[in-house]
């Protein structure tokens, strides 16, 4: 019984860490998804030096999450990244100049 609990709770710990990235890093993490299979850790671990270096402003962080609702990639089905060809993908994911 107590290690159900423990368990359980340990889960619960990880969710709740999960969830208090923020949607700069968010986006940046989706944006991984689309680089080659091999390259994936290194950008995501390249994503989180740079949020610990770099404090987004609260502007910097609407914008970002504005970009979440946007941005259409699905991890699961790498066709979406074709999204990023296109010059709507990537103003839909902050891609654009």
């Amino acid at each position: 019984m107590r290690r159900s609990t423990a368990i359980t709770l340990l889960c619960s710990a990880l969710l709740a860490l999960a969830g208090c990235k923020s949607p700069c890093r968010q986006l940046s993490e989706r944006l991984c998804d689309c680089v080659e299979q091999f390259q994936r850790d290194e950008c995501i671990q390249s994503v989180a030096d740079r949020e610990r270096s770099i404090e987004p402003t609260d502007e910097e962080l609407a914008a970002c999450d504005a970009r979440l609702e946007t941005c259409t990639i699905d991890p699961d089905d790498r066709t979406t990244c074709d999204i990023l060809l296109t010059d709507e993908g990537k103003s839909a994911c902050g891609l654009a100049k």
